[in-house]
């Protein structure tokens, strides 16, 4: 059984882009020993600016530590870590703890997590909620998946991320539930676009439309993260419409093999496939509101 002490300090930290940077940045900040490699060297220097030592190479940055967390953009990227042609598992110290906070789909987690396990080395999914800025200041939700024991050892590193740690059972059930909030999330958005886009056409302001619709039932998450981001036509990229597709996609997949019919997340879909298509796709999830708003 692998477990993870309240004093450890030695950890890796692979990709440190919007999300993982600020992770890893948090985890120096509680004054832990962290190693980042990104291929990014602009997201490594930020890293390495709060304490962050920096690694040529991935192999590199997991030899000897005690816990090493990936936040990679793919599943294949994740599966490529430990199981592809280059793999850093045979490389990871006995009784290490392995860590994604990556959005990944149920079965890419229980394959790493049963050649991991090959291995001698425990795996935790652990994705999270919310964007960079809430990653920034360690406020970000987690969803851990993966033997209680193990997770409990590791609350005290993860408390440097965020809060709270929801334990939602095993690794395929965190993966599971972090592709939902996304599903509810984008469509929550999606339809909160069109709202903003009627309000306007029938002269409400925004900070009236802001204000009244807190005290509806259509008050949600997306209104207090996004809305303003669409009355000021800012797209700067915080969750990209590419990546919020390839999470989508990641979920109506597994609904089809579950036989689970998701109609509205499909259209939600739909809306991100669209934007992209639109050339959107690098730039924020508040960009699907342009390819709904009236022109003329």
């Amino acid at each position: 059984m692998s477990t993870v002490s309240t004093t450890t300090k030695h950890i890796a930290f692979i990709g440190a882009g919007k999300m993982g940077g600020a992770m890893a940045r948090n985890l120096c900040r509680a004054g832990h020993s962290v190693t980042v490699y990104d291929p990014g060297p602009a997201a490594v220097e930020a890293c390495v600016a709060a304490g962050a030592a920096a690694a040529p190479t991935a192999a590199e940055a997991v030899a000897d530590k005690d816990i090493v967390f990936t936040s990679l953009p793919m599943p294949h990227h994740l599966l490529a870590l430990y199981g592809g042609h280059d793999s850093v598992t045979g490389l990871l110290k006995p009784g290490a703890v392995c860590v994604d906070v990556s959005t990944v789909d149920p079965l890419t987690a229980r394959q790493v997590a049963d050649h991991l396990a090959e291995a001698g080395v425990a795996f935790v999914s652990c994705p999270v909620g919310k964007g960079p800025a809430q990653a920034e200041e360690g406020t970000i939700p987690l969803f851990a998946g993966g033997p209680q024991e193990t997770v409990e050892a590791l609350r005290p590193v993860l408390a440097a991320i965020g809060t709270p740690l929801h334990h939602l059972g095993e690794v395929e059930a965190a993966t599971m539930f972090k592709l939902i909030s996304n599903l509810v999330g984008m469509a929550n958005l999606a339809v909160l676009a069109e709202g903003y886009l009627l309000a306007e056409r029938a002269g409400i302001p925004p900070e009236a439309f802001d204000a009244a619709l807190k005290d509806t039932g259509a008050h949600c998450a997306q209104q207090e993260m996004r809305l303003g981001h669409l009355v000021s036509d800012d797209h700067t990229p915080r969750f990209a419409v590419d990546l919020a597709a390839k999470d989508l996609r990641l979920t109506v997949n597994v609904a089809s093999q579950w036989g689970q019919p998701v109609p509205l997340g499909a259209l939600a879909l739909q809306q991100l496939v669209s934007a992209s298509a639109h050339g959107h796709g690098a730039e924020d999830v508040t960009a699907l509101i342009k390819t709904i708003r009236p022109r003329g």
